[in-house]
């Protein structure tokens, strides 16, 4: 039998409170977040979220290169394939649930540490952003690469990213720039840099503290402990504040077209900025539109609201045909020579968007009731 894709466990502390443990667990696939994945982690953060010898969880992953590189599109992949433009069940129950359990985790009653170590990429960064604790370390390499396979930055992506300093998550949508643990602390999708050597020092400290119950006190606890695991440790110098100037200028102002020009005519020595360019360049032309109107359409938003028109958002995408060309060409093929369609930013037209934001039939009572 194979290993279960999460592992769950509690670590027991002083004055009968526990610490729960939920650990995603296929290393050899970077620990892409699938269904199944969901369908364990959903349940079991609710029941401790009622338990109250509970005191909070701790949401980690197996192996040494990733957290989370991403949703596990492939099972998404046939499906898109068969139902085209029709309605598609799949996709419905997997963005769906994805994004309930998102929302969950960012109104999590009770402190909910996450250990971001190696690849956080899309889905995993929805897991991450909305802990209330949230470790990077040294390995550390975040981003929202959407663009290149046709979707846009979801899970969460259109409530964080306009909350970052500037219009540094409209570059980051745009660009699928990664960040290091730095980069992710000054865009406030980071609260903690820890070196990953240290992790066994800080379940040691979660197994030893005497949790009360309460979320305030616990967290200011949970904020201490972290702090005194990351003393002396020095995070990498951050990108994003090293090119901070630079990125305003690139993506000022309320018209894309110019933005667009501006980012294709950047000449910059420095690589990150260079691979930023040209993942612009490369990528989909419909994501950099929706990424767009999403940057305008969520500002005011409620969470719950953002998630539910982030949900029609992908399965808007799931009809057309740049997100099933773009997981082609990434991660079936392999050939990274997606063709998109339409193939330039100048051909796609506002009606063309608003079809991949149109409601495709009644919400699942899942998204309906959050709040």
């Amino acid at each position: 039998m194979s290993d279960p894709v999460v592992l769950f466990h509690e670590l027991g502390a002083p004055g009968g409170r526990r610490f729960g443990v939920a650990t995603l667990n296929v290393p050899a696939a970077l620990n892409a977040l699938s269904a199944g994945m969901v369908r364990l982690l959903t349940p079991r953060l609710r029941a401790w979220a009622a338990d109250p010898a509970v005191a909070g969880v701790l949401l980690d992953a197996a192996g040494d290169k990733a957290f989370c590189a991403g949703g596990d599109l492939r099972q998404l992949y046939q499906s898109i394939r068969e139902h085209g433009a029709e309605r598609n069940p799949d996709a419905e129950a997997f963005f769906s649930e994805e994004y309930e359990l998102d929302h969950l985790i960012h109104t999590y009653p009770k402190p909910l540490l996450v250990w971001g170590h190696g690849i956080v990429m899309g889905g995993g960064v929805g897991l991450m952003a909305g802990g209330s604790h949230r470790v990077v370390t040294e390995r550390t390499r975040l981003a929202m690469p959407e663009i290149g396979i046709g979707l846009f930055p979801d899970v969460g992506g259109s409530w964080f990213l306009p909350r970052m300093p500037g219009r540094t998550g409209l570059f980051l949508a745009l660009t699928a720039a990664p960040l290091n643990a730095a980069d992710a602390i000054h865009c406030h999708l980071a609260d903690a840099f820890v070196p990953h050597d240290r992790k066994p020092q800080v379940l040691a400290a979660l197994a030893a503290t005497p949790w009360v119950g309460d979320r305030v006190r616990d967290g200011a606890t949970l904020t201490a402990l972290l702090a005194a695991a990351g003393v002396g440790a020095v995070p990498p110098d951050s990108l994003v504040r090293r090119h901070a100037a630079t990125i305003e200028a690139l993506v000022a102002g309320d018209d894309l077209a110019a933005i667009a020009t501006r980012l294709r005519g950047l000449h910059s020595d420095d690589p990150w900025l260079h691979a930023a360019v040209a993942s612009f360049s490369k990528g989909s032309p419909t994501s950099a539109a929706l990424s767009w109107a999403l940057w305008h359409r969520a500002r005011g938003l409620a969470l719950a609201d953002v998630f539910r028109l982030e949900y029609h958002a992908a399965l808007g995408c799931c009809a057309h045909a740049d997100f099933v060309e773009g997981i082609r060409a990434v991660l079936i093929d392999k050939d990274r020579q997606p063709r998109w369609q339409p193939a330039t930013l100048d051909a796609v037209t506002a009606d063309f968007i608003d079809d991949h934001l149109r409601p495709c039939g009644d919400l699942p009572a899942r998204l309906a009731h959050l709040t």
